[in-house]
């Protein structure tokens, strides 16, 4: 029969010990609740079939100071060098801290590599690399020989990340057919939002703004959907895309503004991987500063296909840049 389990903290360096103590401890179907603060000087490994939460979505977990930890919490199969992904995980309702300013070669707020997992209702802030990580490669870079798949991200603020907010990590094809809504990331010194490989996602009603980089940087769309997004203030593209052959993708909906930013593509289809790729851009709003290129549609050196229609473009240079060879339709 699943439990609940209580990891009380004294805000000290035994806390890290405390919460391990009763994961390790705890039994597949577990509720694990987290009482804070706390002060993180090891990694927190996350067993599968589990679920993680804090007392409060206030509940604070902040890396001490010069420790310098690849990842606040993560997945077991990333700390164990696993070559197949950890089992589900529920994450929700705490507040990570990665301390950049004390820990200048820290990493990740959160690395999960467990697929069918749901994480929501997070606060992470201040990661010296990435605030959330979603990867196929392990501690030591051993890479997944099966899939991570199925999964969910919702409801997360992610701000003041050193690289990315949210980083979907992929060298292979197998991080795939997520969903990644209603989050918010902020202040990212690269992208809002990077994917390696988009392929099956539905990444939607996700607010970006205030970036270093692209706000949704999104690559190899293969049935993927980029949808009802708000982007704003970015430093290179609002939404930069790459598309594989085979499926079709769309982009619809999105609003993406220029400020304050420095970026000057807005919304961009930067080249097909292999094949015909096919792309629906519908809906789309964008506002520019008075300069740059608001629809960019680019085949690379294979074949690429748009349906474009019903997108208002103002503010910018150029409104739409279509790339020689480029089939262009308003569609049906």
């Amino acid at each position: 029969m699943a439990a609940r389990a209580t990891a009380t903290c004294a805000n000290n360096n035994g806390d890290a010990a405390t919460i391990q103590s009763v994961i390790d401890n705890s039994a597949d179907g577990d509720e694990i609740v987290i009482d804070g603060p706390c002060t993180i000087i090891s990694t927190i490994t996350l067993l599968g079939n589990r679920t993680y939460r804090g007392d409060s979505p206030s509940t604070l977990l902040k890396e001490g100071d010069g420790r310098n930890l690849a990842a606040v919490l993560a997945s077991d199969s990333w700390a164990g060098n696993y070559a197949f992904a950890g089992e589900p995980i529920v994450l929700r309702d705490l507040t990570i801290d990665g301390n950049a300013a004390n820990n200048p070669t820290g990493g990740d707020g959160v690395v999960l590599r467990s697929w069918r997992s749901t994480v929501e209702g997070l606060y992470i802030q201040n990661a010296k690399a990435n605030g959330l990580r979603i990867t196929n490669t392990s501690r030591n870079g051993t890479t997944l020989t099966n899939t991570l798949v199925n999964g969910s991200v919702r409801g997360l603020f992610v701000e003041d990340s050193g690289q990315h907010g949210i980083y979907v990590q992929d060298s292979g094809n197998t991080v795939t057919d997520w969903n990644l809504t209603d989050n918010w990331v902020a202040a990212s010194g690269g992208d809002a939002i990077k994917l390696e490989n988009a392929a099956g996602w539905t990444v939607e009603r996700n607010h970006v703004y205030g970036v270093g980089g692209t706000g949704i940087n999104a690559g190899r769309l293969f049935a993927t959907s980029v949808s009802d997004n708000y982007v704003e203030d970015f430093a290179t593209n609002g939404i930069g895309v790459t598309v594989q052959g085979d499926a079709a993708s769309t982009l619809m909906g999105n609003r993406v503004f220029q400020f304050s930013g420095t970026g000057t593509t807005y919304l961009a289809v930067k080249q097909v991987n292999y094949g015909t790729g096919n792309v629906a851009v519908t809906g789309n709003v964008v506002r520019g500063n008075g300069s740059g290129v608001g629809l960019s549609y680019q085949r690379g050196a294979n074949q690429l296909t748009v349906a474009s229609s019903g997108n208002a473009v103002s503010g910018v240079t150029t409104q739409r840049a279509v790339g020689t060879g480029v089939n262009l339709s308003a569609g049906l």
